[in-house]
């Protein structure tokens, strides 16, 4: 199983990104899916996640209203749209799958992680 995250790059304030999370190996239309992000020095953080029939979604404060978590299980990908980027946006930016359902927020909750896809946002 391997989830593979792309779709990252340099990006000026204000821009967007699309980033895709593609899952092989097995299918997770029935688990709660979700992207978190690094940045240097901090911590992972929790920043979207959707319900495995994509019907709900939640989003960490930062972000509500910029960016759009959206899923295609015919494809077996997770999307994160992300509008109006911040220069506190530059991470790298994983995904994952829940491993107790959906709605959560930890990443100690979720499993199968993706490599990483890293986004730059330059001001």
């Amino acid at each position: 199983v391997q989830l593979q995250a792309s779709g990252g790059g340099l990006v000026q304030a204000g821009g967007s990104l699309r980033l895709s999370c593609a899952a092989s190996g097995r299918t997770f239309s029935r688990n709660g899916m979700g992207w978190f992000r690094q940045a240097p020095g901090k911590e992972r953080e929790f920043v979207a996640t959707i319900s495995g029939s994509g019907t709900t979604t939640a989003y960490v404060d930062s972000v509500e209203g910029r960016f759009t978590i959206s899923r295609d299980n015919a494809k077996n990908t997770v999307y994160l749209q992300m509008n109006s980027l911040k220069p506190e946006g530059t991470a790298v930016y994983y995904c994952a799958v829940d491993l107790y359902g959906m709605g959560r927020t930890k990443s100690a909750e979720y499993g199968y992680w993706g490599q990483g896809t890293l986004v730059t946002v330059s001001s």
